[in-house]
């Protein structure tokens, strides 16, 4: 069978069905749309959590029983435990300058000396600033330096993975739910199609056509019609992005302007997807169907 006569059944199969398929088109262009809107909020959102992690900062308070060669030692290991981005030392004059900038007071001046402790102040990998991760790094830079006091804010980041997580199910749930109508929509109007034509599918089941040649065209009129939903999606996109927020909101543009490079080609990829799903299965069911009459 010619894939060309496959592909030109397919759109022929779309011109006789104009009203049914241009319904499908419809509904899932606006499936589409806001699976596209969630995704690049989702991935939006995901970047300013990594962003965050990126920020998330432990500080170790060093005691005063190591000398500058052994704390500029401990240092050097810190920097080696897996996880760990930076580690910057801070002296007890850094220390006094970071709170004048802070409190605009000469802590030296006020107290005649300097208490504040040396410290070492601690960045991790996006993957690896996560509570139960930096929980498995300290025991380590506490093995290194015993008499530190290490800190950290614990309900911070249990507050950012709390959100994280809630965010991702919530836009995961509602993508499945619009992802599962839109193939729903496509099968049905498939299966539509397919019925309005069931006497030339008997007749050719008669002469011998095998399901798949029977089938094919059908698939690829789903597929067309996805294709033809995602890319009027990605244009929609497009307008509300580069166009709209670009003009009206620069700032939000600035925020997911990144994500939207990545969901206009993954919209036309999906309605494709979702379009070949939809009434392949649709097909599926009803020669399954009409084989057993």
């Amino acid at each position: 069978m010619s894939f060309l006569f496959v592909v030109r059944e397919g759109f022929s199969g779309m011109g006789r069905a104009k009203l049914p398929a241009a319904i499908t088109v419809t509904i899932s262009f606006f499936a589409l749309v806001l699976l596209s809107l969630f995704s690049t909020v989702s991935l939006s959102f995901l970047d300013i959590i990594g962003e965050l992690r990126s920020r998330v900062e432990v500080e170790v308070f060093l005691g005063d029983s190591m000398n500058e060669a052994q704390t500029m030692d401990a240092v050097r290991q810190i920097k080696l435990v897996r996880g760990v981005s930076e580690a910057y030392y801070v002296s007890k004059d850094e220390a006094a300058e970071t709170f004048a900038q802070d409190f605009g007071e000469n802590i030296v001046r006020i107290l005649g000396s300097n208490p504040l402790p040396r410290s070492v102040r601690l960045k991790f990998l996006p993957e690896y600033a996560r509570p139960e991760s930096i929980r498995r790094i300290v025991p380590k830079i506490q093995a290194i330096v015993p008499d530190a006091d290490i800190r950290y804010n614990q309900s911070f980041l249990g507050q950012i993975e709390e959100n994280a997580r809630l965010f991702t199910l919530v836009t995961g749930g509602m993508g499945a739910l619009i992802s599962v109508a839109t193939i729903v929509l496509v099968g049905y109007t498939i299966r539509l199609a397919m019925y309005s034509r069931q006497e030339k599918i008997r007749t050719m089941r008669l002469v011998g056509a095998t399901g798949w040649f029977i089938g094919a065209p059908y698939v690829v009129e789903g597929a067309l019609q996805g294709v033809l939903s995602g890319v009027l999606a990605a244009g929609a996109l497009w307008l509300f992005s580069d166009q709209l927020l670009f003009r009206y909101e620069p700032i939000l543009y600035a925020v997911v302007q990144p994500s939207t490079r990545l969901v206009y080609p993954a919209t036309v990829a999906l309605g494709l997807l979702l379009g070949v799903f939809g009434s392949a299965l649709s097909v599926g069911n009803y020669l399954r169907a009409v084989s057993k009459r």
